[in-house]
């Protein structure tokens, strides 16, 4: 098999999921012992999250761009980046490899232009939800997203980096996203992109009244068909 490269980290729970959904899914095509050859790079959120100035954002890309070219250096033959919020600046990234990254939202683009959706909402950290660089992905593959509600991005970036990111899973946070969700129909959306690789642990992804995009596993899903040859 070819071998992929993954910026973890970000945080270490989202990376988890990464690891082991891509290692089932090429067990499961593969059959036996299979796993998947990966290269990871876990970067410190500490130094990574909460960033607002250009400054603090020109220093994510500088660690980011140094982990990818490790992981180009070790043979990575495709690299992801374990998370949404950190594809603002993938462009920056992108350029420093040779070697392809696997945009995120591209990958939830195609899957729901795939199944027809035309009218979304959105879910994930404030940066995501408000700023264009994530967005304009879903709307180039003909997804209409509803407007940020700002008392939605409050309380979903709250849950996010309050809980979800230190490992916890709350009742009032399952029971929040469930009334999110509930209202989002309401508003006119066809489908919700939980564009937060943690989300799913508070929001059964397979049990919902609206159909669910999880970005993570959109992306993992992609990155294991690549694997085994598929792209």
């Amino acid at each position: 098999m070819r071998k992929l490269g993954i910026i973890g980290g970000m945080s270490w729970v989202s990376t988890r999921t990464y690891y082991e959904t891509i290692n089932t899914l090429v067990q499961r095509a593969r059959g036996g012992m299979a796993s998947a050859p990966i290269l990871l790079e876990s970067l410190d959120f500490a130094e990574l999250y909460g960033l607002t100035s250009n400054e603090e954002w020109d220093r994510a890309a500088e660690q980011l761009i140094a982990a990818a070219r490790r992981l180009e250096q070790g043979g990575a033959g495709m690299i992801l980046i374990a998370a949404n919020s950190m594809h603002k600046i993938y462009d920056r990234v992108a350029e420093a490899v040779a070697v392809p990254v696997l945009h995120i939202a591209e990958c939830v683009g195609q899957r729901m232009a795939e199944k027809g959706v035309k009218t979304a909402a959105l879910l994930g950290t404030r940066n995501v939800m408000t700023e264009s660089f994530y967005r304009r992905r879903l709307v180039a593959h003909g997804v209409d997203l509803l407007p940020p509600d700002l008392d939605v991005v409050d309380e979903v970036d709250r849950i996010i980096y309050g809980e979800l990111m230190l490992g916890k899973a709350t009742r009032d946070a399952e029971r929040a996203l469930r009334t999110i969700i509930t209202n989002k129909e309401r508003d006119g959306a066809q489908a919700i992109v939980l564009a937060c690789t943690e989300l799913e642990m508070v929001v059964d992804v397979d049990a919902n009244i609206l159909p669910l995009f999880d970005s993570a596993r959109i992306h993992c899903e992609a990155a294991a068909q690549w694997l085994l040859g598929k792209d």
